[in-house]
């Protein structure tokens, strides 16, 4: 086996309105798109994400982990997520609360070389910031975005450095909301 099949795989997913938008104001987080998420949580051996994230995801998603207070299938996402080993790349928090994170200060390229070098389950991306860094690298190997059929008109763009890339389409799956998850690898 050769090195580059011994790396572990970098995935990146996201969710993203219909014009480009990447904001976590709008979309439709019913059970069907929790499962999905949760599934490719399964696959991932770390979450990778920045400050903003951080502040997005707790102690929203480890609150729900420990109190059950949503469906069973959007408490299941919780409870995985929760779990999972998580990193947070900052330069300016001082400390993270949530079980099972890191917080690193250092060189994201060289950190995502390292980790991507050790055994394990895929390493997933949950930053817009973070994941544009890594794929101006060409370091992400997997995409998933996740299509709202909704119209936003304001927020966050994806990847508006990013130099021309040509993915291929792997798979495909729509939702009964509407949602199509676009699979998508390098």
């Amino acid at each position: 086996m050769s090195e580059e099949q011994q790396m572990r795989k970098i995935i990146f997913a996201i969710n993203i309105t219909i014009d480009g938008y990447c904001g976590h104001e709008t979309g439709i987080a019913d059970d069907e798109l929790h499962e999905y998420f949760t599934g490719l949580l399964r696959d991932s051996g770390v979450e990778i994400f920045g400050r903003n994230t951080y502040h997005l995801m707790y102690p929203y998603w480890h609150d729900v982990a420990v109190n059950q207070s949503e469906t069973e299938v959007i408490n299941e996402f919780a409870r995985t997520f929760d779990a999972m080993p998580k990193i947070v790349f900052s330069t300016t928090l001082k400390s993270v609360e949530w079980n099972n994170t890191t917080l690193l200060h250092s060189n994201l390229r060289e950190e995502i070389m390292k980790l991507k070098g050790q055994p394990g389950k895929n390493i997933s991306i949950g930053a817009l910031s973070i994941a544009s860094q890594v794929a101006e690298w060409d370091l992400i190997d997997e995409y998933h975005f996740v299509v709202h059929p909704i119209i936003a008109g304001r927020g966050p763009r994806l990847f508006e450095s990013v130099k021309d890339r040509t993915l291929k389409l792997v798979g495909q799956k729509t939702f009964h909301s509407g949602v199509v998850a676009l699979h998508y690898k390098k």
